[in-house]
C-alpha cells in the first residue's frame, strides 16, 4: 500500500520553506492539497513524494502541521478518490480540538475548540462558501470527498485568509491537474447496508469517478470528479418540544402530590418546578440522495501564467415519511396528580384535557449548491506575484420537493375522548405517556380515531456569496534584512440571504367537533406494538407505555379528507393542502456586503542558536448591511377548539419594514515559530478573529406565532445593528517530531470573545391583540363548572364557553375587547458582554517502524465563563458546542492489507438556549455523551485494484438530549450501524 520514490532531507525541506513563501509548502502541496491560487513552480519538482494508504496521509499530514505558519491541522487523502472517512465532516473530528455535530446518523457540522458551526469558517480553495439555510454554517455531509485532495484546518488568524472562522477556518482543497501533470484515475463502487431501514432498499448504491489529465507537454489540464450516493434508513424518536417553568397548580390533596423540594422555616416549599408541555414518539423512514460533480479547467500558455477554471455542484433530496403518537399537556385545573423530584422536576404527572394523537408527516427536502470560480495566477517575476480570483456560489434549499404536492405536509387525528393522560419518568431512559380513555381501557380503538387538523408548509431559501479577491506577494531581494516577503490584498464579499414562507393554517377543524370518525374506516389503521421501537434504551421496547401505535397512509388521509371536508362542510376551513392557501406569509433578504484589505510580511532570523520565523499582519474590513422584511398584520386570536388558538389576519395588508446596519473593524495577527531543535518546534500566536452573527438574525421585522396555545405566545424580532463576535486569541504549542510520521504535541489557546449575542425575551402586549385566556367570559366558565363541583379543564371550559353562548356561528370563540391584551414572549438578539474560554490539545500520532502498525489519539480539554447556569431562570449568553472530546484511531497496513479501527468520543453540551415549547425564561438543550466506534479493512488485490468493507458506529450508539437537568427529557433518537462493501480501481 505504501510507495515512496525519494525520501525529502533537512536541506530539501529547508529550501522548501523558503520557496513556500511562509505559506504552507507548496512541494507537499503538490501531492495533497492543491491551493487555488497556487501556480506550479519549477522547484516543486525537485522532489517527489508519492506516499499512498493510511500512513502516507497521517505523514503528509504531520508534515503540512510543522512546516505551517501558526496553528494549522490537515488531514490528506489517502490516494486519488479515497478519503480517510466517509464523510468530511467524520474526517475532520480526527484532528485535534475538532467534534462533529450529526444529523440523520452522520457527520454534518463541525465544532472547533468549543465553537460551533456558526463559528467556522468553510471555504473552497480558499473561496468563502454560503451556508446552508438562514445561517453561516455548512453542512458537510452534502459533499461527497472524492474530489477533495486536502482539508486544511487553520485555527489561528492569518491576515490573508476571509474573515468569520472565529473557532477555525476550514478550507476544502481539491484536485489540480497541472499540479500532477499526467493521466490518473480512480473508479469505485460501494454498497450501504443500513441496518436500521425497514421500509427502504436493504442494499442502495454509492458510486464515483476521478480523472485528471495533462495535455500538450503539461500545459492544459482537466479534472473531474463525480459521485452518486443512495441511503435507505429509519430514524426513532421520542422527544418533548419544551419544558414549563413554574406552572399554575391547583390545589391538591395531599395523597395526590409527592414534592421531593427543599421547604423553608415555615414549611413551605422552595425553589422553582417545571412541567412537560407534551411527548411525542415517532418513526421515520428516510430516502436520501447525494450527488456530486466537480470539473476544472487549467491553461497555462507560459511559465508564469496559470489560468484556472473550476465548478463545483452538489444536490442532495431527502425524503421523509414519518409517523407519531403522543400528549400534548395544558396545566392549572387540568392537572390531577404530580411528583417532583428535588430539583422541581415533574417525574409524574396525571394530566386530564386536551387529546391524544396518531400524526403522519411527509415531505421532501432538496438543497442545491453550485460554486463557479476563475482564477489567474501571475508570477511577474522573482520578487512579484499576482493573484486574481472571482467565484460565484450559492446554496438553495426547498423543502417543498416533493413533485406530487410542492408542500411538506403534517395530518394530526387522534381523539380528545379521555379521562387522563399520565407523564412517567420515574424509571428507564425513555418517558412513557399513557393515556386512559373514555372506552375505559389505555388504547384508542381503530374506529375511535377522529380528525383534529393538517397543516402544510413551505419555506424555501437561497443564500449567495459573490466574492472578487485580488492578492500580491513581493519576495524581498533588495534590502538585506530579516524580511523574506510582504503580502497584500484586497477582497469584495457580497452575500445575500432570502427566502418566503406559506402556511395553510389549521385545515380541517380544528379540534374534533364535529366528529369526523365515519371519514376513516378502521381498515385503514394498522396496529403495531412497541417492541423494536427504540429498543436500544432501558424502558423502551415492549417496556414503554404506551405500548402500541398506529401507522396509516398520508396520502389516504389527505384524500379522504379533502373529499370530506368541502368548502359546504367547513366554510372557511376547507380541507386544501396548499401552503399558500392565503397567499405568501412572509418574505424577507438580508444582504452582507464587505469591502476588506490585508497586509501581512514573513521574517526569518536567527535568535541565537534558534531559527526563528515571525509573521505579522493586520486585516482591515467594512460591512454593510441592509434588510428588507415583509409582515402580515395580525387581527386577533380566535379560540378554534379546546386544544387549537389560531392567529387571524388582515386581508391585502402586508408591510415591508427596510432597515441597514453597518460595521468596521481591525484584525490584527502574530505568529512566532522557534525550532528550538531539529526536531521540536514551539509556536507563539496572537490575534484577532471574528464571526458575523448568523444572517437569519439580522433579518429585520418581527413575526407572531400563528398558533399561540397558552404557553407557546411567542414571537421574534431580527436585528440589522448586530456586531459581530470578536475574538482576541493566544495560542502556545510545543511539538516535537522524533521520527518518520511520529510527534507529540501540546498547546494551549485562550479566547476572549466581545460582543457576544444573547437572544432575549421580552414579555410585550400588542394593541389590538386580546387574550380570550382568563378574561371575564373564561373566569365566568371556571365558575360555572367549579359550582357544580367539576374539574375545570381547558376541554370544559372551551364546552361551558359555548353554552353560555360565547361562539361565533362556525362554533369558534373569538375575542372582545374586555378580554385582557395577550402577553407575548418576544424573542431578539442583542449584542451583550465578554466571554472567555481557554483550555489545552494534546495529539500523540506513532507508526511502529516498519511494523505496519500505527497509532493515533488526541485530545482537547475546554472551559470557560461561557457556560449555562441552570439553577437561574434569567436569560443567558452562553456558548454553545463548548465540550471536551478525544478520538483514538489505529491502524495496520502491510503486504497489501490496510485496516483501521477508530473511537470519536465527546462529552455533554450545551446544543442551544431555547426550546420550542419552553417557558419564556429560554431554557437550555443539552446533548448527553456521544462515543462511536467506526472500522475500516482494505486489501489491494493488486496495484490497481483494492476491495473494501466499512462499518460505521458499530456500537449502535444513540442520541439522548435533557434540559436543565438529565432529569428533564427532551429527546432520544435512535439509528443502527451502517456497512458498506466496495472496490476502488486506480490508475496512474
Amino acid at each position: 500500500m505504501k510507495t515512496i520514490n525519494s525520501t525529502k532531507n533537512r536541506l530539501a525541506v529547508s529550501i522548501s520553506i523558503i520557496l513556500g513563501v511562509g505559506m504552507v509548502p507548496t512541494v507537499f502541496a503538490a501531492q495533497t492539497a492543491d491551493n487555488a491560487t497556487a501556480a506550479p513552480k519549477a522547484e516543486e519538482k525537485i522532489e517527489v513524494i508519492q506516499v499512498s494508504g493510511i500512513r502516507g496521509s497521517l505523514i503528509r499530514s504531520m508534515d503540512l502541521k510543522r512546516e505551517a505558519n501558526g496553528v494549522m491541522d490537515a488531514i490528506s487523502a489517502e490516494e486519488m478518490g479515497k478519503f480517510p472517512d466517509t464523510n468530511l465532516a467524520e474526517s475532520l473530528q480526527r484532528i485535534t480540538g475538532v467534534s462533529v455535530s450529526r444529523a440523520n446518523g452522520e457527520g454534518s457540522q463541525i465544532t472547533v475548540r468549543g465553537f460551533g458551526p456558526d463559528f467556522n469558517l468553510i471555504t473552497l480553495n480558499g473561496r468563502q462558501m454560503p451556508g446552508t439555510g438562514n445561517s453561516r454554517s455548512y453542512n458537510l455531509e452534502n459533499l461527497s470527498s472524492e474530489g477533495v485532495s486536502a482539508l486544511e484546518v487553520y485555527k489561528t488568524a492569518r491576515a490573508e485568509n476571509p474573515s468569520g472562522g472565529l473557532g477555525a477556518t476550514v478550507n476544502i482543497v481539491t484536485t489540480k491537474p497541472l499540479s500532477q501533470p499526467g493521466e490518473r484515475y480512480s473508479l469505485s463502487a460501494k454498497a450501504i447496508v443500513d441496518t436500521s431501514n425497514e421500509m427502504g432498499s436493504d442494499v442502495t448504491p454509492e458510486v464515483a469517478a476521478v480523472y485528471s489529465n495533462t495535455f500538450a507537454d503539461d500545459k492544459i489540464g482537466v479534472a473531474f470528479s463525480i459521485s452518486h450516493q443512495e441511503r435507505d434508513f429509519q430514524k426513532q424518536t421520542a422527544n418533548i418540544q419544551g419544558w414549563q417553568a413554574n406552572v399554575a397548580l391547583p390545589t391538591l390533596a395531599a395523597d395526590k402530590v409527592v414534592d421531593a423540594r427543599p421547604t423553608d422555616a415555615s414549611g413551605n416549599k422552595v425553589g422553582n418546578y417545571f412541567f412537560p408541555k407534551d411527548m411525542n414518539y415517532s418513526i421515520e423512514n428516510l430516502e436520501r440522495e447525494r450527488s456530486n460533480g466537480q470539473f476544472t479547467l487549467q491553461y497555462q500558455p507560459i511559465e508564469s501564467l496559470v489560468m484556472t477554471v473550476d465548478y463545483t455542484a452538489s444536490r442532495a433530496i431527502t425524503g421523509s415519511e414519518s409517523i407519531g403518537w403522543g400528549i400534548w399537556n395544558e396545566f392549572g385545573g387540568n392537572i390531577n396528580a404530580y411528583e417532583l423530584d428535588s430539583r422541581g422536576t415533574a417525574l409524574f404527572a396525571d394530566i386530564s384535557g386536551n387529546d391524544g394523537s396518531f400524526t403522519a408527516n411527509k415531505g421532501t427536502t432538496q438543497v442545491d449548491a453550485k460554486s463557479v470560480g476563475l482564477n489567474l495566477d501571475w508570477t511577474l517575476n522573482d520578487d512579484w506575484r499576482f493573484s486574481l480570483d472571482y467565484h460565484n456560489s450559492s446554496n438553495d434549499i426547498d423543502n417543498g420537493a416533493d413533485k406530487g404536492s410542492g408542500n411538506s405536509g403534517q395530518v394530526i387525528l387522534g381523539s380528545d375522548k379521555l379521562l387522563t393522560k399520565i407523564y412517567d419518568y420515574r424509571t428507564g431512559e425513555i418517558p412513557h405517556a399513557m393515556v386512559l380513555w373514555a372506552n375505559g381501557t389505555d388504547e384508542l380503538m381503530a374506529s375511535e380515531i377522529d380528525s383534529n387538523f393538517s397543516q402544510f408548509t413551505h419555506s424555501p431559501g437561497e443564500s449567495e456569496i459573490e466574492q472578487l479577491q485580488l492578492d500580491g506577494t513581493w519576495n524581498n531581494s533588495v534590502f538585506k534584512i530579516p524580511l523574506v516577503n510582504v503580502k497584500f490584498g484586497l477582497a469584495m464579499t457580497d452575500q445575500k440571504m432570502g427566502g418566503y414562507s406559506g402556511w395553510s393554517g389549521l385545515r380541517g377543524g380544528p379540534g374534533f367537533s364535529p366528529s369526523f370518525t365515519y371519514i376513516f374506516p378502521d381498515s385503514m389503521f394498522t396496529r403495531h406494538t412497541t417492541d423494536n421501537f427504540l429498543n436500544e434504551f432501558s424502558g423502551g421496547g415492549s417496556a414503554l407505555r404506551p405500548h402500541y401505535y398506529y401507522t396509516y397512509d398520508f396520502d389516504e388521509a389527505v384524500a379522504r379528507q379533502m373529499a370530506f371536508l368541502t368548502a359546504d362542510v367547513m366554510g372557511a376551513d376547507v380541507y386544501l393542502p396548499d401552503a399558500y392557501i392565503d397567499g405568501i406569509d412572509s418574505s424577507g433578504s438580508v444582504r452582507e456586503k464587505t469591502n476588506s484589505a490585508y497586509l501581512q510580511s514573513q521574517w526569518e532570523f536567527q535568535a541565537g542558536e534558534f531559527p526563528v520565523q515571525l509573521n505579522v499582519g493586520l486585516r482591515y474590513e467594512e460591512t454593510k448591511v441592509p434588510s428588507r422584511v415583509r409582515q402580515k398584520v395580525e387581527t386577533q386570536v380566535n379560540w378554534d377548539s379546546p386544544s387549537e388558538w389560531i392567529t387571524q389576519y388582515q386581508p391585502g395588508s402586508d408591510t415591508f419594514l427596510e432597515q441597514t446596519g453597518k460595521n468596521d473593524l481591525l484584525l490584527p495577527m502574530l505568529d512566532l515559530k522557534v525550532e528550538l531543535t531539529d526536531d521540536i518546534v514551539s509556536r507563539f500566536s496572537w490575534g484577532k478573529t471574528i464571526t458575523r452573527a448568523p444572517l437569519g438574525l439580522l433579518a429585520g421585522g418581527r413575526g407572531l406565532s400563528g398558533s399561540p396555545k397558552p404557553g407557546s405566545r411567542t414571537g421574534s424580532q431580527g436585528n440589522t445593528d448586530l456586531l459581530p463576535f470578536e475574538s482576541t486569541n493566544l495560542d502556545l504549542s510545543l511539538e516535537y517530531y522524533y521520527a518518520e510520521g511520529s510527534y507529540v504535541a501540546l498547546g494551549y489557546f485562550r479566547k476572549d470573545v466581545d460582543n457576544f449575542i444573547q437572544t432575549t425575551i421580552t414579555e410585550t402586549t400588542i394593541e389590538g391583540l386580546h387574550d380570550i385566556l382568563n378574561g371575564p367570559r373564561y373566569q365566568q366558565a371556571v365558575a360555572d363548572i367549579t359550582a357544580r363541583g367539576e374539574q375545570a379543564t381547558s376541554t370544559a371550559i372551551f364546552a361551558q364557553m359555548l353554552a353560555n353562548g360565547h361562539g361565533n356561528a362556525d362554533g369558534k370563540i373569538e375575542p372582545t375587547a374586555q378580554d385582557p391584551l395577550i402577553v407575548w414572549n418576544i424573542s431578539q438578539p442583542q449584542n451583550t458582554d465578554s466571554k472567555t474560554v481557554d483550555g489545552f490539545e494534546f495529539a500523540v500520532q506513532h507508526l511502529f517502524g516498519d511494523s505496519g502498525f500505527g497509532l493515533g489519539v488526541n485530545a482537547t480539554v475546554v472551559q470557560g465563563d461561557v457556560e449555562f447556569d441552570t439553577e437561574s431562570l434569567s436569560q443567558q449568553a452562553p456558548l454553545t458546542g463548548l465540550s471536551d472530546s478525544a478520538n483514538f484511531q489505529a491502524f495496520y497496513e502491510r503486504d497489501g492489507w490496510s485496516a483501521k479501527i477508530a473511537y470519536a468520543w465527546r462529552d455533554s453540551y450545551l446544543i442551544g438556549v431555547g426550546q420550542s415549547q419552553g417557558s419564556s425564561d429560554a431554557p437550555p438543550q443539552f446533548a448527553r455523551t456521544y462515543g462511536q466506534w467506526d472500522v475500516s479493512v482494505n486489501y489491494a488485490w493488486n496495484d490497481q485494484l483494492t476491495v473494501f468493507v466499512e462499518g460505521v458506529n458499530l456500537n449502535n450508539e444513540t442520541e439522548q438530549g435533557y434540559g436543565r437537568y438529565e432529569e428533564q427529557f427532551l429527546f432520544a433518537r435512535q439509528y443502527g450501524p451502517r456497512y458498506t462493501i466496495g472496490m476502488r480501481y486506480n490508475f496512474k
